[in-house]
């Protein structure tokens, strides 16, 4: 992953920018040496055509990406819609990511249990790991560096 080559994502919506959606990329942008290509696009909504043209729209922006990124606060908001999503990514074989709601106040559905990669918490640091790991294959390997003064022992 490089400035030259970003890893392209989506991140699952309801064709509005909501809270958990923005503090996604929030949360990547606040990586170091974190490249992406968000390939969604919440404002696409068609402007005719229906269920149909929604979901075709859909397939047009989860297509190029590399992983598809699923807020789990959005699902209860919504639940058809991020199944069509989920389904696509799994048809063309791309890895699902979700993320926990926010302070951790939202059941979590079986469905979604069973159908992701992987469930993460909100932290900058895990979601970005997880995304180089299943979008990637990149190992991180990052440890927890905990500073204390000896002379308090």
């Amino acid at each position: 992953m490089s400035e030259k080559n970003p890893i392209r994502v989506f991140a699952a919506h309801l064709f509005e920018e909501n809270v958990d959606y923005l503090r996604l990329f929030e949360y990547l942008e606040s990586r170091d040496r974190f490249f992406y290509l968000n390939t969604s696009n919440p404002e696409g909504m068609p402007d005719g055509g229906g269920a149909e043209a929604i979901k075709e729209e859909l397939r047009k922006q989860i297509a190029p990406a590399e992983i598809v990124i699923v807020p789990v606060a959005t699902f209860d908001r919504n639940p058809d819609l991020v199944r069509f999503q989920m389904d696509v990514a799994q048809a063309a074989k791309k890895p699902l990511l979700a993320i926990r709601s926010f302070g951790g106040t939202v059941v979590i559905h079986k469905e979604i249990l069973d159908r992701v990669d992987d469930l993460v918490e909100w932290n900058d640091r895990v979601i970005t790991d997880a995304i180089r790991r299943l979008a990637r294959n990149e190992d991180t390997a990052q440890w927890e560096v905990i500073e204390f003064d000896p002379t308090d022992l």
